[in-house]
């Protein structure tokens, strides 16, 4: 795809920015993909430690000549490292990341907290992008990131416009400003990205570690009050359809966003090349109408051309997401959780191995089709349509001979589009050869006088100039002088070459005159200066000296206090039960925090006299104390809710997110597990400069890792949830309002989370519960509890004496059984085989697989 395009990012107005268009690469033919097809940076990973390890990936030994093309071509490279880091692979990934450094990469993008810290200590100067995985939503969450020393944050998927402005505005209020990066397009995960548990609980790999298996992807029952709800064909409760933000491209350029992000590393070249051309044109034409001299610049809109293509690159159905804000009537259409592509019509008639379809979109011989019948999970009919004969708005399908079994076709079946081979064509020719099909600008100065030579200054968007003089003097021009025209015409013949013509600016004085092949062969220096600075590494600072050794926490002795029993109830009966059976330290975490006052008077006073004993059993004993939850998410807008939890009064609260460290830090804190603390760096990071009284240990960790966590930090700084229901899926997407009223959020849905206990069943009969927050986020806990039981000796003995067990739905009395069983296994009068039989519960600590991919729990 040939480009003069005049608007360079760096070149448009002081106030409007053209957003970097960044794209996604899994493999080089991605990568040449994105190239061509006009993508400003492509991001990719390496063979560890990235989000997606299913992607093809790179190796350490290819970035060098990958980061040399990149660069060659006026593209910046990022390398994921978008996962959690666990105790024992910091030396490798210190390693990692100096190769990374020297290699000249762009920046990395990170998850983890501590090698964000990691990163800063090897190297002063090289940029860190913090990965949606951080799971920032405020600005509060983008203090956090500058604070760990990250130059650009990438939002939440989450965020709205409105709040994307919003966070912008409160980080300009305190003269403090990141550049943000959004997603603009691709596949949606219905949980906020780094919250998600899911593949964890249910198979044992954890999307923290780039293994999601995408169970939001699979069909769910709706159980209400003990009943199915008849949804009919909508199945797919969880399965968002994919983001496209075509049509909002103008107000995301206005709001200022840096990036724009295309989600899809696991995806084809055809994808990247596809959706990366699409929004590259959108793009410059969105900047061109903002940017034009008009009292109003009439509001781009996007083609049916653009729309039929991205459903063709993926398409689960394609939605502005949340950028528009909550509308939970469109997010999940619910009918499927695959991919489609572009619907066609529905089949009207099968007669003679013909099917009749009522006409949508175009369709033509060669294209395949999946006859859509409302059964998604079942294997569906399909194949490549043979000829094509359309009536009026009707079109007759002919097939090849036993391509079809026509008798699984019938009449009302929707039909898709999902081939269409002579786009995949044009789409592989976009990006096939050697000589570059996408150009970017670069701009020319001229000077020169009569017996002097011509001098040539080259300058392209990446700040890289070269001058080239003309080893033949300038003379006076009898005729043809050199001219604008004839200097572009000359210097503008740039084929097979990355560049194109931008401005041309021509400082000649008078008519005067060089020979054609001069002027070619300073044109073709100039090429190659250019392209030998752009193909020069990047030298960022490199601190050889540095060690992650200087980084680590020092270790302390052991406590000598005996193990304690910490529980985590969510209603006041629970809790009730909790102080009955003489726990001391109580955490809350209920769906509405007004309710948190009566809990911290409950726990303070005692509703009864057996109660107060309970309380407070022996007549020096310590009370119990009282800790409660904030939401696990804080979006600009919802401080109300942290003054709603810190008006109960509680002796303590439970912190889940960055806006909560910074409104908490006058308070006893401890960290909740959603601060993703899975090696002694973050852990040092959390303990040290915000002061929390413990951390909640991760849950990606297995065993063998938390052992390794207990061992490179003092373990009195830990608890471990050793029983607990796995809060596998965190979200906006509300289930409740979606499936249980007519409305679109919480102003309108008459609140159906208040009147029903709400379960989703999985395929293999599994019911989940379902339950949401203040913030009408929800969560589905796993339907069977789970224990570490059998290994809290092996805890204790390195130092471990916090430990917590956790309920969700169990009643009274189940709350006193399983507080007595874990009192007793505390006690050593019980071992861990025997509570795990006597409560039958799940036998599972953490669950995510080990660095070598077998779990050291099976």
């Amino acid at each position: 795809m040939k480009s003069d395009r005049s608007l360079n990012p760096q070149l448009t107005t002081s106030t409007l920015q053209c957003p970097e268009l960044l794209a996604p690469a899994g493999s080089w033919d991605c990568a040449k993909a994105a190239v061509e097809n006009g993508a400003d940076a492509i991001y990719f990973g390496l063979d560890r430690f990235n989000a997606r390890m299913r992607a093809q990936n790179f190796t350490e030994a290819d970035l060098p000549e990958l980061m040399a093309f990149l660069h060659l071509r006026g593209v910046k490279g990022y390398v994921t490292v978008n996962t959690l880091i666990f105790p024992q692979e910091l030396p490798e990934v210190e390693q990692y990341l100096r190769s990374i450094i020297a290699a000249g990469v762009d920046a990395v993008i990170v998850q983890d907290v501590g090698i964000c810290r990691l990163i800063r200590h090897l190297s002063p100067d090289f940029p860190i992008h913090a990965s949606t995985q951080m799971t920032i939503t405020s600005a509060a969450g983008v203090e956090f990131a500058q604070s760990l020393g990250c130059q650009l944050v990438v939002l939440a998927r989450e965020c709205s416009l409105k709040e994307i402005n919003k966070i912008r505005q409160q980080m300009r209020q305190k003269e403090a400003s990141l550049p943000l990066e959004v997603f603009v397009h691709g596949a949606l995960c219905v949980a906020y990205s780094g919250q998600c548990l899911t593949s964890e609980a249910l198979g044992g790999r954890s999307a923290n570690r780039g293994e999601c298996a995408q169970a939001c992807r699979m069909p769910y029952e709706l159980i209400a009050d003990g009943e199915v709800i008849n949804l009919g064909d909508r199945k797919y409760l969880l399965s968002p359809q994919d983001l496209a933000g075509l049509e909002v491209l103008p107000d995301l350029v206005k709001s200022g966003v840096t990036s724009l992000k295309i989600e899809g590393r696991l995806k084809t070249p055809e994808y990247v090349a596809n959706v990366t051309r699409v929004y590259r044109q959108a793009l410059d034409r969105v900047m061109e109408e903002l940017t034009a001299n008009t009292p109003k610049a009439r509001k781009p809109s996007h083609s049916a051309e653009e729309q039929y293509n991205l459903e063709m690159a993926f398409s689960r159905g394609i939605y502005t997401g949340w950028f528009g804000g909550i509308n939970n009537q469109e997010l999940v259409h619910a009918r499927f959780g695959k991919k489609r592509g572009v619907y066609l019509g529905e089949v009207t008639r099968i007669r003679n191995e013909q099917v009749t379809i009522t006409l949508e979109a175009p369709v033509k011989a060669g294209d395949g089709i999946v006859f859509d019948s409302g059964h998604p999970e079942a294997k569906e009919e399909g194949g490549r349509v043979y000829a094509v004969v359309q009536k009026g708005k009707e079109a007759v399908l002919t097939f090849g001979r036993n391509d079809l079994n026509f008798r699984r076709v019938h009449i009302g079946d929707r039909v898709w589009k999902t081939s269409d081979p002579e786009l995949d064509k044009q789409l592989r020719q976009s990006f096939a050869g050697d000589n570059p099909q996408f150009q970017r600008p670069i701009d020319l100065e001229v000077y020169g006088e009569v017996d002097q030579p011509l001098t040539a200054i080259a300058r392209d968007g990446q700040g890289h100039v070269v001058q080239v003089d003309s080893t033949i003097p300038l003379v006076e021009a009898h005729t043809k002088p050199l001219t604008t025209e004839r200097l572009q015409e000359q210097l503008g013949r740039l084929g097979n070459t990355p560049f194109c013509l931008g401005k041309l600016t021509n400082h000649l004085n008078g008519g005067l005159i060089l020979p054609v092949s001069e002027l070619n062969r300073m044109r073709r220096e100039l090429v190659t200066q250019l392209e030998e600075l752009r193909r020069q590494p990047k030298r960022w600072e490199l601190n050889d000296r540095a060690s992650l050794q200087d980084l680590l926490p020092k270790s302390s002795p052991k406590s000598p206090t005996s193990p304690s029993l910490i529980v985590l109830v969510r209603n006041l009966k629970q809790l009730q039960a909790s102080l009955q059976a003489g726990i001391q330290t109580l955490y809350c975490e209920f769906e509405d925090p007004r309710f948190y006052r009566e809990a911290v008077q409950m726990v303070r006073q005692g509703e009864q006299g057996e109660i107060s004993n309970a309380q407070c059993p022996m007549p020096h004993a310590p009370c119990p104390t009282i800790w409660v939850a904030p939401p696990r998410i804080t979006k600009p807008g919802e401080n109300w809710i942290l003054h709603q939890v810190r008006d109960s009064q509680a002796d303590g609260y439970l912190l889940r997110n960055y806006d909560q460290l910074q409104f908490f830090a006058q308070d006893r804190c401890v960290g909740d597990f959603s601060l993703n603390v899975a090696n002694a760096l973050t852990a040092d990071y959390f303990h040290q400069r915000y002061g929390l009284e413990r951390l909640t240990a991760s849950y990606d960790l297995n065993i063998s890792q938390l052992e390794d966590l207990l061992h490179s930090c003092p373990p009195q700084w830990f608890e471990v949830t050793i029983h607990q229901h796995m809060p596998m899926f965190h979200m906006e997407h509300c289930v409740f309002c979606a499936f249980l009223s007519q409305g679109t959020d919480y102003t309108n849905c008459g609140r159906p989370c208040e009147q029903h206990e709400v379960k989703l069943r999985d395929r293999v009969g599994s019911e989940h519960v379902l339950k949401a927050d203040v913030g009408c986020r929800n969560t589905v806990f796993n339907g069977t509890a789970q224990t570490g039981a059998e290994y809290v000796q092996r805890l204790i003995d390195l130092g471990l004496r916090h430990f917590r067990i956790e309920f969700v739905n169990e009643t009274p009395a189940q709350v006193s059984k399983t507080i007595h069983c874990y009192s007793q296994l505390l006690r050593g009068e019980i071992t861990g085989s025997q509570l795990w039989r006597e409560l039958k519960l799940q036998n599972q600590l953490g669950v995510t697989r080990g660095p070598m991919g077998v779990s050291a729990l099976r």
